[in-house]
């Protein structure tokens, strides 16, 4: 059954789960993993929302379209609900990835241990700078991308990310989609089209820091006003 056709536990479709909502499952299990590690078994909603900055009724609303995973008197078990977010999330199984332009910043996802560690391994990095070819970075042999048709396949790789110049950006995400990638991820400061059968996000550093500009700035506007 394709994502689109999933249902939750009450029998919503996931495609009907608004983003925001799936957002907010990765900071929830981010945050109940450092629970988990500091061997805390339970933790309630309001526990849970006041660690992240969200009301315990958003907590348990989020929560409520997949199921009811609380206990009366008790809260959350932190273990329980970390295995049932990463199922939510189909983290609990490994996602094999592709990465495409090994650059400054390809380089420095290729190095970032956190994808292990929530079931994301690359296998694959490949470049169009020949010169690239053959080398290893971070225990990753880097490939020329006139071989991605045949690594995708043999390697069984349904995600990609894209980290090159935005130029290419588009051509690479076309060569992923059309060696059968499914999601991609886009570092390129560019947007890009895709078929409606892949997923895509789009990663871009520099918007993240315009909306923290904005924010510093209207703060500094407003204390400016006489």
């Amino acid at each position: 059954m394709s994502d689109s056709k999933r249902k939750t536990a009450n029998g919503i479709s996931f495609a009907s789960v608004p983003k925001v909502v799936v957002s907010r499952l990765s900071l929830y299990l981010r945050e109940l993993q450092h629970l988990r590690a500091e061997s805390k078994e339970t933790i309630s909603s309001g526990e849970l929302g006041n660690r992240l900055g969200f009301t315990d009724a958003q907590v348990r609303k989020d929560l409520a379209y997949f199921g009811q995973f609380g206990y009366p008197g008790i809260g959350y078990r932190t273990d329980e609900l970390v295995q049932a977010i990463r199922h939510i999330l189909g983290t609990d199984i490994e996602w094999r990835v592709v990465i495409v332009g090994i650059g400054n910043l390809g380089r420095a996802l290729l190095g970032y241990k956190g994808f292990a560690r929530q079931g994301f391994e690359i296998v694959a990095a490949l470049d169009s700078d020949k010169e690239k070819s053959g080398s290893v970075v971070e225990g990753v042999e880097v490939h020329s991308i006139d071989f991605l048709d045949e690594i995708v396949k043999r390697l069984k790789i349904r995600l990609g990310m894209v980290a090159v110049p935005a130029p290419a950006a588009q051509s690479v995400a076309d060569q992923l989609v059309a060696a059968g990638i499914e999601g991609i991820v886009n570092f390129a400061p560019v947007t890009i089209n895709l078929p409606d059968h892949v997923s895509q996000v789009g990663v871009d550093l520099a918007i993240e820091l315009e909306q923290i500009s904005f924010t510093v700035a209207k703060r500094l506007h407003a204390l400016r006003r006489p």
